[in-house]
This record gives structure tokens, sequence and C-alpha cells, in this order.
């Protein structure tokens, strides 16, 4: 088992990085410390400051909304975050986060999330592997760009910085096919809603994908889960577990609409369907 400390800056006001409290963590042999982003701040920029203080704790993001940058700007920031970093500490967990945020404060169609995910690892791969300009004929996203407005002028590209070694793409999902898709594709999974018998329903999910694994691409052996624990060291239980009600609530009946909720779909899943629909109500 490794250990992660997740950052919440991503709900702050102001940001503030704790890193006094990362660099404890990084002394005490912790694999990884995780940003994530919803619409505030980001979720990359705090790992880019932490480069500068830390020497060989992982640098993560769980997650990087996809809606909010293409694959080719994703995998720049990841180079270059890494570059600072020294080299081979950067995860990039990708989300594909939910209508409300992608449409109303991205600017983009939801679409096909899962399509596009995989269309985003796809390219992020090649640009990250350097092997030849990128090109990419995908269901959801292209390169070069010929659709609506383009002007036909568009030109293959390698990237002028060298990637380092060791960048890894790991996907966050709930639903089954992100979740098959995580097992193909990428380096891990950080799931949403893992319960006590997570891996009785996600674990043929994730074997279905490593069915189809390129071997060449990814190795199954070093692909890893993470998923997430709330630690409070108190003699009042009642009272710890009340002050977890409001970001509960927030989540489940908040982020999402009534049609689409992930967070919602999540609590069903580990056997809550009617307090989850209670509480988006």
């Amino acid at each position: 088992m490794k250990l992660g400390l997740g950052l919440d800056l991503y709900r702050a006001k102001t940001l503030d990085v704790p890193v006094d409290l990362v660099k404890l963590c990084e002394d005490h042999g912790y694999h990884s410390v995780w940003t994530a982003e919803a619409y505030g701040s980001d979720a990359l920029t705090p790992l880019a400051f932490l480069a500068a203080h830390t020497r060989r704790i992982k640098l993560a993001t769980g997650i990087v909304q996809i809606a909010a940058r293409t694959p080719a700007a994703t995998a720049m920031h990841a180079m270059s975050i890494d570059h600072l970093a020294g080299g081979g500490r950067v995860i990039i967990g990708l989300g594909v986060s939910g209508p409300q945020i992608v449409e109303g404060w991205y600017g983009q169609p939801w679409g096909t999330p899962n399509t596009r995910l995989r269309d985003y690892v796809a390219i992020m791969r090649k640009v990250l592997a350097r092997d030849e300009p990128v090109t990419h004929d995908g269901r959801q996203i292209s390169l070069p760009y010929v659709g609506e407005g383009a002007l036909g002028q568009a030109k293959a590209l390698k990237s002028i910085l060298h990637p380092t070694d060791g960048i890894e793409l790991w996907i966050a999902s709930g639903a089954p096919r992100n979740t098959q898709l995580a097992g193909e594709v990428a380096d891990g999974w950080l799931p949403m809603g893992y319960g006590m018998d997570g891996w009785e329903q996600f674990g043929p999910l994730l074997e279905a994908g490593f069915a189809d694994r390129d071997p060449q691409a990814v190795a199954r052996d070093h692909f890893q889960i993470f998923t997430n624990l709330t630690v409070e060291v108190t003699d009042d239980v009642r009272g710890a577990i009340e002050r977890r009600k409001p970001m509960m609530a927030m989540y489940v009946g908040g982020m999402g609409s009534r049609e689409n909720n992930f967070h919602r779909d999540s609590m069903a899943r580990q056997g809550f369907p009617d307090q989850a629909a209670q509480i988006q109500e």
C-alpha cells in the first residue's frame, strides 16, 4: 500500500499551498500529493509550485478536466512541470467532469465523454512519446484539425521540449465504460465510490480493459489504483460525521444536474440509492 496526500485547494477562495505539510509527507515516504480543479484554481499550477519545494514525491492531479484544455496543452503542462521537478514525478489524472461544468464553464459540448477520453489519452501519449509529428484521426478529437472553420493550413508538429521519462496518465471514473477504458489505456485508475465490494463491482470492468490492452504501449504490471479516504483523529465520532455531511450533500446533491449526477450515482452504487435520491431532492 502507498500513501498519498490530497489537497482541497480547488475549493478555496484564496490559494495557499501547504508546502510544509507536503514536505513533511515527503520526508515520511508518501508516494504522491494530489491536486484537483473545479471552476476556481487549476490543478496544474500548484504542482509547478510544489516542484520547486520538493525532491521526490510524485506530483499528481486528481483530476484535470479534459474539457478545460486540449490534450496537447495538457501534455505540455505535464512535460514542463516534470522538467522542473527533475523528471519522472508527474501523474496526470484525467476526468470528464459533468455537463454542467463542461458546457456551463468551459463552453464545450458534452458529446460522448468515453470517446473523447479515449482520443485524449491517445493524443497525449503520442505527444509524450515524441516519435514523430502528432497526427490522430479520432471520433471526437483529430490532429491536425480539419473541421468547421479550418483554413486547411494545419501542420502536424512534434514537441520542441523533449519529454522526460516516467510521466503517467491515469483515468478517474465510476461509470462502467470509462472504468474499462482505464484498464485498457491508462497507467492507473482513480475510482469514484470504491466501497467495501469495490473489486467485485469494478474488477470485471478493469479485467475487460486489461484484455484489450496493448502490451507494447502500457504494461499492466505497473497499473495502480488509488482511492481516497478522509482521516480525522478525534474522540468526537458523531461530530466528525456531522462535519462530513455538508461536503457529501454538496457533491451528491449539487455537483450535477438531476439527469446527470455522477456523485449521486456513485452513492447509489455503494448501496444507498434512496438516500442519494433524497439528498439530491
